[in-house]
């Protein structure tokens, strides 16, 4: 487990705790779609990222990379891309704040002492969720109204994700496993977050897409806000490729036909609802049949109007114009080029971002699997200007069937 904790600048007291049991990638910034969010105006909407580069039970080795303008230093020293041992300090730009980062050891050996069941039955796997006897879940962290939290899946500055069981069979009539997203309480406070969170729910609720998350249940308990949702089993993009490399231009150019073929639905709503945050951490690939889910609809809207909104997308992926809050359907359209790119090189799109002109594109002549072909769609789908763009998702997919 690793542990974040935000110091007091002199006396380096305590002042805010984040727990992280699987993540792999935490994000940290100033934007609300990171992990650790930290509203400094000395630190960058995506200023840093800790990644995992090894895993075991005493948490692995970690490395960090800035990508904050201000700079990031680990204890004291400003870096690029560095390992960073256990109890280190991460300061976000001179004079920004102090985060101390602990690597907690994971005890596999003896099961948790906080199991809420009866089940004594020996002979279980330490990874198993249920007993292979009598089935009943093997560990309950804790029951939130109807439903067992077995194990948590991520924890971010937004809240918590749970996996979950509905063992009365509430949502479908039987027994099932399911996603439970927390919101913390000092979160709902917040107008912003609290809007995105119930809008994930709203949104989910009146969607019904194989590529789009099941929605299930919303309330409030606790003072703690929850969504239940569907649980794909899978592996999101952005892991899949950090973890086994680039794939081939066939395999990306099929995933990103389904997803504009769920770009497309969301596009024919009405009003059109726009994700606005499409990236490859957002897109899960199903383990059953290798389809696309589309994930996190905190920041999908509705086209309404034409005024300014709140600039949301991740750098990188995120079109010019949603930069400026002024998101439309092309914006998505745009965020599968980057995404192109990051599948057929593994590197973060941003990496090959340079000036050509008066405006700002991406190099493709670095990313030798990209065809000529392919690289005239990416040009084009990724052109500054929205009007020079493809204007549906179904032009996107026909011209990508055509690379392959």
């Amino acid at each position: 487990m690793v542990i974040l904790t935000l110091l007091e600048p002199q006396q380096k007291t305590p002042l805010q705790e984040w727990h992280f049991e699987d993540e792999s990638v935490i994000r940290i910034g100033r934007s609300a779609d990171n992990h650790v969010v930290l509203t400094d105006t000395l630190v960058s909407r995506h200023h840093l990222e800790l990644r995992q580069i090894s895993s075991g039970y005493d948490g692995g080795s970690w490395q960090v990379i800035s990508k904050g303008t201000n700079g990031t230093f680990l204890n004291g020293v400003l870096v690029t891309q560095s390992p960073v041992p256990n109890d280190s300090l991460l300061q976000l730009a001179r004079g920004g704040p102090i985060l101390k980062f602990h690597i907690q050891q994971t005890r596999v050996q003896n099961r948790p002492t906080y199991s809420l069941n009866s089940c004594t039955h020996e002979g279980n796997s330490p990874n198993n969720l249920f007993c292979i006897h009598c089935g009943q879940p093997l560990t309950v962290l804790k029951t939130i109204r109807d439903y067992q939290v077995l194990r948590t899946l991520g924890q971010g500055g937004m809240g918590t994700t749970y996996l979950a069981w509905d063992e009365t069979g509430k949502i479908s009539g039987q027994p099932q496993l399911l996603v439970l997203k927390q919101m913390n309480a000092d979160m709902a406070k917040i107008a912003k977050a609290r809007e995105l969170f119930e809008r994930e729910a709203n949104t989910l609720k009146s969607l019904h897409h194989p590529g789009i998350p099941k929605y299930y249940d919303f309330f409030e308990e606790g003072g703690k806000r929850y969504l239940a949702m569907e649980l794909v089993h899978g592996q999101d993009l952005e892991k899949l490729i950090l973890y086994k490399g680039p794939v081939t231009p066939s395999q990306a150019i099929a995933w990103m036909i389904q997803t504009c073929d769920i770009l497309d639905y969301l596009h024919s709503q009405e009003p059109p609802l726009i994700h606005r945050d499409i990236k490859p951490a957002n897109l899960m690939v199903r383990n059953s049949n290798n389809g696309i889910v589309v994930l996190d609809f905190g920041a999908v809207k509705e086209i309404v109007g034409t005024a300014p909104g709140t600039r949301i997308g991740a750098e990188g992926y995120c079109a010019p114009e949603q930069e400026r809050g002024q998101p439309l359907t092309q914006s998505d359209l745009y965020a599968i080029g980057p995404t192109l790119i990051y599948l057929l090189s593994g590197e973060n799109p941003f990496k090959f971002y340079r000036q050509q002109g008066r405006s700002f594109r991406f190099d493709l002549t670095k990313v030798p699997t990209i065809t000529p072909k392919l690289a005239e769609v990416i040009n084009r789908v990724t052109q500054p200007l929205p009007r020079d763009r493809y204007q549906t998702a179904k032009d996107l997919a026909v011209a990508l069937a055509a690379c392959q």
